[in-house]
């Protein structure tokens, strides 16, 4: 298959990994364990969930964003020498 057709470069598919793996790391660090009926747990309020997690997940958003929006270099080139 000609590499032509696609419609991102090795670039974009490698900035989209990245910004997955940012998103996973976000709801990674947004778990834990959650109160009960029986127990309050105060660390469900915590920062790290409240504050830090939810933007490290909204940085991995925009980011992954940017990959799909961004124009490789390589595809450029390669559409000026076809042309």
């Amino acid at each position: 298959m000609d590499k032509r057709n696609f419609a991102f470069g090795r670039t974009n598919f490698i900035l989209l990994a990245v910004g997955m793996a940012i998103v996973i790391i976000g709801f990674i660090l947004m778990a834990g364990s959650g109160s009960s009926e029986q127990a309050y747990n105060p660390e469900i309020f915590s920062a790290r969930r409240i504050k830090v997690a939810p933007l490290v997940c909204l940085f991995g958003f925009v980011s992954m964003i940017y990959a799909v929006v961004h124009k490789s270099k390589d595809k450029e080139e390669k559409v000026n020498d076809a042309a």
